[in-house]
């Protein structure tokens, strides 16, 4: 029988079973694996090397007492949805160099002993290794400098940083919106560094004050708001040893953006422009001496979602994954760019690219061959043909793959099980565990959610669902509450361990409640077709979806359909609150985080990806904004959000507030004045899991 979940429960770091190393990745010469690994109770990881032959483990480099993010460090973590703490990524060279960037200092050495500091200009915002090691491309007050690995003066590639104008940087809008972190990248040969030259002066500066501690200090945050101006981007290329930089000439309007950056096995780099209409995507190569010449073009309608899957074979060949076919699947292209052939198709789709083990012509890669629902690496013939499934257990797993194809690091987990690590072969040798799970649903107390299916509100689309069911209690239905997301570029039902250790969505089934979330049609992995439901109409299908399931449980006697309510953050805060306003007779209560309330308020690459402009879509954007509709609201809503959030504003709240007051409608409101988009404060944590519980208790288990 399940435990009774407390507050406690819901806010302990590290979760149930989520105490396993992460971002393994094999040395070059594949006899060790580096993985980032906590100690036991903690969340602050190390840097740890494991021989796979002995099994030692030796410790490279690890954050002390004193560490401290700059805020370039924070504000990466938060584009980065990064919960860790001490040592969060790491970068490792051809040659064995190994690199970390913690607290504006930079560590480097090799595999084989610990990391030593480097020197660097006073106050490092990022840094990129060579992939030969013997450089690293630091970036310090916006402008860019070389320093050898090794040591010594650090050379200065650029000098006109200023303010709101930078290099080697993502800006906002790439990080947060477009999957790109960088702003730097080395040739393959490291001869040559192709780096983003930004200027954000034309886009509005929003001011964020911080309101409580000592002093006065206003964040300037240059935000994008949908309709109006992007950063200026443009591609420059330097040389290590200094000298004047080269600007690209990728044939950018001025708001476009740039999208990808791969270096080529040959020298180069292949360079994706994305218009801002994000209908297609324009691939160039562009030379060492800075030169650009475009190869292809990609198109999708209604809009195109960029991947992270290109890969540059030692022939030049190049390998895409692309929606071509209303699914995400590989193709390959000439060196010049021609289209080759196809190598995958049907009803499924490829989620990620891990590996190409050219020796054996194969590409690795993950996807939903086996159900959406699951996670398997798959091995495809680059000449045509079927693939062939190299993982066996049912779940979720996640691949790290040697570079010669023939090993991978797995780890899987499933709703009744948590994480393994193992490293498996191609060659039938026996599997090397690296982590052994430490818990199962059982021996932690958790009932895992059951999965399973309902109809959407269309009447014949299939939709899959979780549904976390309380004990009974003899009597009648329990309550619901409906824990939501359902934007797209978002999966939220699975058949893997993070699912059960949900701890709020626990914390509320202990309590008495069932808890149903459900991957309303917009959501992700399922075709384009079937995320592009929402086109120019966010919140309108999401909110149909969601209470047609709910209907479905409550018919079905599994749920007391007269008391449901609703929670989610962020575009599950906007589901909340419109939820509530559209199908007020269903959801009588819920609790909103950090929502988007008016997408006029939110940033351009995302809004206008689905909704276009608000110039070309103004119904569109009056329709799915809460502050239009804030009269229909007639249930009891707690609203939180944090005073220093730079993603969804509390700017967002602040409107809702108004116009709620306009309507002569009120909410509950709870401000978390030093958080930003989601809670890491320990007290914050707390007063928003007891907060939630309490309301939600008090409005829909009160009768």
């Amino acid at each position: 029988m399940a435990r009774r979940i407390t507050i406690d429960d819901a806010v302990r770091v590290p979760l149930p079973g989520m105490d396993l190393p992460v971002k393994p990745r094999f040395t070059p010469d594949g006899s060790a694996l580096l993985i980032l690994q906590a100690p036991p109770g903690s969340v602050s990881r190390s840097l740890w090397r494991v021989d796979l032959e002995s099994g030692e483990r030796r410790l490279l480099a690890a954050p002390d007492d004193a560490t401290r993010y700059s805020r370039d460090e924070e504000l990466r973590r938060e584009r980065q949805r990064e919960r860790g703490a001490g040592i969060t990524d790491y970068q490792l060279a051809d040659d064995g160099t190994v690199l970390v960037v913690l607290g504006g200092r930079l560590l480097i050495g090799d595999v084989a002993r610990p990391l030593a500091p480097l020197d660097a200009p006073v106050g490092v915002q990022d840094a990129r290794l060579a992939p030969d090691g013997r450089h690293v491309a630091v970036v310090s007050g916006g402008d860019l400098y070389v320093v050898a690995s090794g040591g010594g003066t650090p050379r200065r590639l650029t000098d006109d940083a200023a303010p709101a104008v930078f290099n080697g940087l993502a800006e906002y809008i790439a990080g947060e919106e477009l999957g790109r972190q960088l702003g730097a990248w080395w040739s393959a040969d490291g001869t040559a560094l192709a780096f983003a030259h930004v200027d954000e002066r034309s886009v509005p500066s929003y001011p964020i004050p911080h309101l409580v501690g000592d002093g006065v200090e206003v964040e300037a945050h240059r935000y994008p708001f949908a309709g109006g101006p992007n950063a200026a981007v443009s591609l420059r290329v330097a040389r290590p040893a200094g000298g004047r930089s080269t600007e690209v000439d990728l044939g950018m309007r001025r708001d476009d953006y740039l999208a990808r950056v791969v270096a080529e096995p040959g020298g180069g780099w292949l360079v994706a422009v994305l218009p801002r209409a994000q209908r297609s995507l324009h691939w160039l190569r562009v030379g060492l001496d800075g030169s650009a010449r475009e190869l292809w073009v990609e198109r999708s309608d209604p809009w195109l979602n960029l991947d992270d899957d290109t890969r540059v074979l030692s022939d030049g060949t190049i390998l895409r994954s692309t929606e071509r076919t209303g699914f995400r699947h590989l193709e390959l292209r000439t060196a010049d760019g021609g289209f080759e052939r196809q190598l995958t198709g049907g009803d499924w789709v490829v989620t990620s690219v891990v590996g190409v083990d050219e020796q054996r012509g194969e590409v690795l890669a993950l996807t939903t061959r086996a159900g959406v629902l699951e996670r398997h690496l798959d091995a495809i013939p680059l000449d045509g043909g079927d693939p062939r499934r190299l993982t066996d257990e049912p779940g979720w797993h996640a691949v790290a793959v040697s570079a010669d194809g023939r090993r991978w690091v797995d780890t899987w987990s499933s709703l009744e099980r948590a994480p393994a690590v193992v490293m498996r072969s191609r060659d039938g040798a026996a599997a090397i565990t690296i982590h052994a799970p430490s818990e199962t649903a059982e021996s932690a107390g958790l009932t895992p959610p059951e999965l399973l299916e309902v109809c959407a509100a269309d009447g014949t689309t299939t939709l899959q669902a979780a549904l976390y069911r309380p004990e009974p209690d003899g009597s009648r239905p329990p309550p619901l509450v409906v824990w939501v997301y359902g934007g797209p570029h978002s999966q939220k039902v699975a058949n893997d361990w993070s699912l059960t250790v949900e701890m709020h969505r626990q914390l509320l089934r202990s309590a008495g409640f069932a808890v149903l979330v459900v991957d309303n049609r917009g959501t992700a992995n399922r075709g384009l077709a079937f995320e592009s439901a929402i086109h120019r109409e966010m919140g309108r299908i999401e909110v149909a979806d969601q209470a047609a399931a709910v209907r479905q449980l409550a018919n079905r006697g599994e749920i007391d359909g007269a008391r449901a309510g609703i929670t989610g953050g962020s575009y599950g805060g906007y589901m909340t609150l419109l939820a509530m306003m559209r199908e007020p007779d269903l959801f009588r209560a819920g609790v909103a985080s950090a929502p988007v309330t008016d997408w006029r308020l939110y940033d351009t690459a995302y809004t206008e990806r689905y909704m276009d402009t608000p110039e070309a879509n103004p119904d569109g954007y009056r329709d799915a904004s809460l502050l239009t509709q804030a009269r229909s609201l007639t249930g009891r809503a707690l609203v939180m959000h944090g005073l220093i959030d730079e993603n969804v504003h509390f700017r967002h709240t602040a409107q809702l507030l108004a116009a709620l007051s306009d309507a002569e409608r009120d909410v509950d409101l709870v401000v978390f004045p030093a958080e930003r988009h989601g809670e890491r404060g320990d007290a914050a944590r707390r007063q928003r899991q007891r907060r939630a519980l309490s309301f939600l208790e008090a409005q829909l288990l009160g009768e």
